[in-house]
């Protein structure tokens, strides 16, 4: 089951799993998109449901989560993968509304996705995996992403305590921070960082790119096939970890 299924990162995982052989459940909140990703699933040989769904209101998580168990009886694996930009902005001009909006999604609702996947499924299965995608921005802040920022951070504290509280069932639970992936969203981000910086998009990803070791940004083929090994038995003793994929932009 993965959230924020329908584009991007949440997208690439899909098919990921799809093509090592699982049955997908896709949630985002645009349908269009999340039927297309459902097609290219079932066109892989898998089963595949896609529920629209808006982790900002906390009654659908437990509504995905059932919809899921009635059609496929249980969830070997989640990936919390959903998340928005939030308000891009300074401290002193932000508003409540946009921090709370931010927070409901990208934090809260993965803790309701795994409070109730844990207790509908994979607690009394006493198995199962949890992939959160935290980002770059939760291992260091950066200016006008306070908001994001705090969410993924928060994001890492998260995996730490929920691997230490499922351990003793079998469950792992880990997390991927990527860093500037390819995509529509780093577009919008860069493009929102260029006007406040007062100079050209082209100039925010170069900077980017300069900051990495490799000089590029990374791939979302390459955040998904992360996930598919941290769910894999190759990383069977891996738990209550996060790992960067970052194009080595940065190594703490």
């Amino acid at each position: 089951m993965i959230t924020g299924g329908g584009r991007g990162i949440g997208r690439a995982i899909a098919l990921a799993f799809a093509a090592e052989g699982a049955d997908v459940v896709v949630a985002a909140r645009t349908e269009s998109s999340l039927k297309e990703v459902a097609g290219q699933i079932n066109a892989a040989g898998r089963k595949s449901l896609a529920v629209v769904t808006d982790l900002a209101h906390p009654e659908q998580p437990l509504s995905l989560v059932e919809l899921t168990l009635a059609r496929f009886g249980r969830i070997d694996i989640l990936v919390n993968n959903s998340g928005i930009e939030g308000p891009i902005m300074n401290v002193a001009e932000m508003d409540l509304a946009g921090w709370n909006e931010l927070l409901a999604v990208n934090l809260t609702g993965a803790m309701l996705c795994s409070r109730y996947v844990l207790e509908k499924s994979m607690i009394p299965r006493k198995t199962g995996i949890i992939v959160n995608i935290t980002s770059a921005a939760g291992r260091r802040g950066l200016p006008t992403r306070s908001a994001y920022s705090s969410s993924k951070f928060a994001m890492i504290g998260f995996t730490q305590s929920l691997a230490s509280e499922v351990g003793r069932y079998g469950i792992r639970v880990n997390a991927i921070a990527p860093g500037a992936v390819e995509g529509e969203r780093i577009e919008r981000v860069f493009k929102i960082a260029a006007k406040n910086a007062g100079i050209t998009y082209e100039q925010i990803v170069a900077n980017s790119n300069a900051r990495s070791a490799l000089g590029r940004m990374v791939k979302s083929e390459e955040v998904a096939a992360l996930a598919v090994f941290l769910a894999s038995e190759q990383s069977s003793a891996i738990t209550g970890q996060t790992i960067n994929i970052n194009a080595g932009a940065n190594y703490n």
